[in-house]
């Protein structure tokens, strides 16, 4: 049976979505779906001098609403008058009287402010009861977990439909040497600092691995490691050239990500078939099956990971697990090659395939225009 065409507004908080997750929706849409304003995709931002005043902007504005613990909800507003059947937001809320559904990598998203004061999440709930919220969508079962923590009234609107990377063309080059990657593009938050401590040890003591780091990394970092000819520093730059140059020649994605509630690197880093060492953290253990497609390091201790990763020491149990996880790799040539068949399955045809995810949000769609029919 010929499929129903649906129109979709993609609702933005901001200009454009600094997320890979918009950029794989509107190159690879669900069957007839078409989302009217996927020109305006940017993709993310790379520029340095664009990033650091875009960071430093929000974070300003979250401070000073953040002080007052202001209830602000993060509600936008679709003004434009295409003609659409359905808006999706891009992890805010929509004021508007229309049906609508959003999705949401972690609950902080929802707020602009007061996230844990009683009258914010008052104002977030009826928001989310209103008849024209259709279906929120939680990128993992530990976001909707998360959201009915705190919206327990809430669990028949909340589903989970995981994000989705394509497979790539242009995956491994197989060489002679064994390649460590990072890929981050805040330093310590992601965990580069560990990383390149992780690098440094295992290139010395093994004569064919080899090491890149893709970040910006600071100066003294660098001149720390400089003495070591068998890691390279590399900032960031289109992912064109990021996929072309960079994932293709790698072996091993190291990757703590300790300040991520989700973490797109290491779903781009399966397509490639790269194997996936990382900390355990938010929703991780949801991202890598540990001993299948990658490691996923315990930590000593329940933690803070957006506020505590520069506690971390480098003696610690998790560095000492990523270490040694990424030395079985490095010996055990066949289990890459499993690990790496494994991760390339999970990406072309389980829970993070663009086909999967496209069944999952057709059917959302489909039911919110039911849903606005049949009233």
């Amino acid at each position: 049976m010929e499929k129903k065409k649906i129109k979709i507004w993609l609702q933005y908080p901001r200009k454009f979505p600094d997320s890979p997750y918009y950029k794989y929706l509107v190159e690879s849409p669900p069957q007839e779906v078409k989302y009217l304003n996927a020109e305006i995709q940017k993709g993310v931002v790379i520029d340095k001098r664009k990033g650091f005043m875009s960071n430093s902007l929000k974070q300003q504005i979250r401070d000073i609403i953040g002080f007052f613990r202001l209830p602000i909800p993060n509600l936008h507003f679709t003004r434009t008058k295409k003609n659409y059947d359905l808006i999706h937001c891009a992890h805010c809320i929509s004021g508007n009287k229309f049906p609508w559904v959003a999705d949401f990598e972690s609950s902080w998203q929802i707020f602009a402010s007061g996230r844990t004061t009683f009258l914010g999440q008052k104002i977030i709930e009826k928001l989310l009861k209103n008849k024209y919220c259709k279906k929120i969508i939680a990128w993992t079962e530990s976001t909707k977990k998360e959201f009915l923590k705190i919206f327990p009234n809430l669990e028949g609107k909340i589903g989970v439909i995981y994000p989705a990377v394509p497979m790539q063309k242009n995956r491994r080059k197989k060489g002679k040497n064994i390649l460590l990657l990072f890929v981050g593009r805040y330093f310590y938050a992601k965990g580069g600092h560990h990383v390149l401590k992780i690098m440094d040890d295992l290139t010395q003591k093994y004569s064919n691995v080899k090491g890149i780091m893709v970040s910006e990394i600071p100066e003294d970092i660098k001149k720390k490691y400089s003495r070591n000819k068998k890691i390279e520093f590399a900032s960031l730059m289109p992912q064109k050239d990021l996929f072309d140059k960079i994932y293709s020649k790698a072996d091993i994605f190291l990757y703590p990500g300790y300040s991520d509630t989700f973490g797109f690197s290491i779903l781009e880093a399966m397509s490639f078939g790269i194997p996936v060492i990382t900390a355990d953290g938010f929703a991780r253990k949801e991202l890598i099956e540990n001993g299948k497609t990658g490691f996923v390091a315990e930590a000593e201790e329940k933690r803070d990971w957006e506020r505590d990763y520069l506690k971390i020491k480098e003696e610690g149990k998790i560095i000492k697990s990523m270490t040694a996880s990424t030395e079985k790799l490095i010996i055990n040539k066949r289990l890459r090659k499993k690990m790496s068949k494994n991760c390339i399955e999970i990406i072309k045809n389980g829970k993070f395939s663009i086909k999967e995810r496209n069944k999952k949000l057709r059917k959302v769609y489909e039911e919110a225009l039911k849903q606005e029919i049949t009233k």
